[in-house]
């Protein structure tokens, strides 16, 4: 993660967006007043996603189970991945 001010970013504004698109890293540009942080969309939407099913009560509950099972060495039972994305 990079942090750099606002004059910085203004100089380099083209550079800080390729950099997140090519490198995958966040830059937080800081003001007096606050920051910003600049991502890819793709993690963008990644850490939205993320946020979506944290906050709905079933699919935590879901999540935290599959992580508990995996811990006590259990495998998940259902589809194998080939089977669900058979048609992908």
């Amino acid at each position: 993660m990079n942090i750099i001010t606002y004059n910085r970013a203004s100089e380099d504004f083209k550079n800080i967006i390729l950099n997140a698109i090519k490198n995958k890293e966040e830059t937080i540009i800081a003001m007096d007043e606050g920051a910003v942080v600049i991502l890819e969309e793709s993690e963008w939407s990644h850490i939205k996603e993320t946020l979506r099913l944290l906050s709905d009560k079933d699919s935590l509950a879901a999540l935290l189970e599959s992580h508990a099972d995996r811990e006590k060495g259990k495998r998940p039972e259902g589809i194998s991945p080939q089977e669900a994305f058979n048609d992908v």
